[in-house]
């Protein structure tokens, strides 16, 4: 069981329909770039990239590992599928932050859907800001 998951904000995603299209359109695997690799990489074997979308985490995709691009910078290899979780709360910030894995959010079920997705994504923005979320 992964110790350790990151987080990252689905920078130009208009939803996370948008996002899940984005992911599946990359037939073996999605890559993100980044300038440094995760100093706890090892923590993360198994782990998660959660995306957060309107201030709140709504989905992961499975890591597969880190890769140098030759250019300074390092691939962070995901498989191309998003995830659903229950929605939970998250501030926006550049890059990626890790997670710790007792902190991340379960998956949701078949047929399950988020309570959350009927707020606009300002209100939860907002709600969470002043910590009522």
């Amino acid at each position: 069981m992964p110790l350790l998951h990151l987080t990252k904000i689905a920078f130009q995603s208009e939803s996370p329909a948008t996002l899940r299209a984005w992911l599946e359109s990359h037939a073996e695997e999605a890559r993100l770039t980044t300038r440094y690799l995760p100093k706890r990489i090892d923590e993360m074997e198994g782990g998660s990239l959660y995306w957060i979308h309107g201030h709140q985490l709504v989905g992961r995709s499975p890591i597969l590992g880190f890769q140098e691009t030759g250019q300074g910078r390092y691939w962070i290899r995901l498989e191309p599928r998003l995830i659903a979780v229950r929605a939970q709360p998250k501030r926006a910030h550049q890059g990626w932050r890790y997670l710790e894995a007792k902190d991340a959010p379960p998956d949701l079920g078949a047929g399950e859907t988020n309570a959350l997705d009927a707020m606009p994504p300002a209100m939860i923005g907002e709600l969470a800001r002043l910590g009522l979320i």
